[in-house]
């Protein structure tokens, strides 16, 4: 399997720390300090669907590849406007293509899982051409009157094309330990006369504690792995692209490993957490800078609500 294009699409809306500062009590200082993040897009006039499909045009416009020559399509994604049909169904009309296509939800890590199953597809013949597409909303989750939770969270999208040109991706670890307690969103469900249901959502639960210990031994653990099953040990890896969740738990992991800062680009700052789709933002936005070179090898590690994790390795050869 091959990254043959990245794209990525961003809200308009840009709500720094001062302006939630004004509906909140909390200030810059606070929020930068504990997270890292200092602005996040918000979706406010477009929709994710808009943002799904502009995403996944810059993708295929990098990789120069028709949306007709896609053979599948997997978009990650938690929560959109839609419950029935899938993200992925509506973006495949928008962009024409004609492939089959599903939505996996594995929360955060939801990227890693999707290069999973597609290396799989790929691996066996099922595909030669497949859409990967993370399109993210988790503004849509959080309690806006509670600074532990909704500071932390954006919206956006990242897709890549993936190829079955070289074999370039390395090893592969995912992980899935259930443990719901410290994350999770509850659903309200349409009214019905016969059972007893609550009547609105809950906002987005959160153990930040326990979310951030679990992060670390997850990461730590997946990515060890992935080395050990890759032949490769930590020195060997140029960049090191986690889920900009928060950006003392990318520290932690890199002080861990006892690597330097230049090795973790990050863009958690300007989006804060945005779920599945922030490795593919970061990867498309280095790509762009030019950030990688030939040969370069890169290792992505990702966790999530569940609780899943995983990493992967890949060697670029765009």
């Amino acid at each position: 399997m091959k990254i043959a294009g990245t794209g990525r699409a961003m809200p308009s809306l840009s709500v720094n720390n001062d302006m939630l500062s004004v509906i909140l009590d909390t200030n810059d200082e606070w929020i930068s300090t504990r997270t890292g993040i200092r602005e996040r897009r918000i979706l406010s006039k477009e929709r994710l669907e808009d943002l799904a499909v502009s995403a996944a045009r810059a993708a295929l416009v990098s990789a120069n590849v028709a949306a007709s020559d896609i053979d599948y399509m997997i978009c990650s994604n938690v929560i959109n406007n839609f419950v029935t049909p899938s993200l992925s169904c509506i973006v495949q009309g928008e962009i024409e293509a004609r492939c089959p296509c599903l939505d996996i939800n594995a929360a955060c890590s939801g990227f890693i899982y999707a290069l999973d199953l597609a290396d799989a597809l790929l691996k066996t013949g099922r595909a030669h051409k497949i859409l990967v597409l993370c399109a993210e909303q988790p503004s849509r989750m959080v309690n806006w009157k509670d600074r532990s939770t909704c500071v932390l969270f954006g919206d956006g999208a990242g897709a890549v094309v993936l190829t079955d040109e070289s074999e370039d991706f390395k090893a592969f670890k995912i992980s899935t330990v259930s443990k719901t307690d410290p994350l999770y969103y509850q659903r309200a469900m349409e009214y019905n006369p016969f059972v007893m249901l609550p009547d609105s959502d809950a906002p987005m639960i959160m153990n930040g504690k326990e979310v951030f210990k679990l992060a670390v031994s997850s990461c730590l653990s997946d990515i060890k792995q992935a080395l050990s099953l890759a032949g490769k040990t930590v020195a060997d890896i140029n960049y090191y692209l986690l889920h900009q969740a928060n950006l003392r738990i990318i520290q932690s992991i890199r002080e861990l490993l006892e690597i330097s800062e230049d090795k973790f680009p990050h863009n958690i700052e300007r989006y804060g957490n945005i779920s599945s789709a922030s490795i593919p933002v970061l990867l498309d936005e280095l790509h762009e800078a030019g950030t990688f070179k030939k040969g370069d090898t890169i290792l992505m590690s990702a966790f999530g609500a569940g609780f899943t994790s995983g990493a992967c390795i890949v060697e670029w050869s765009i």
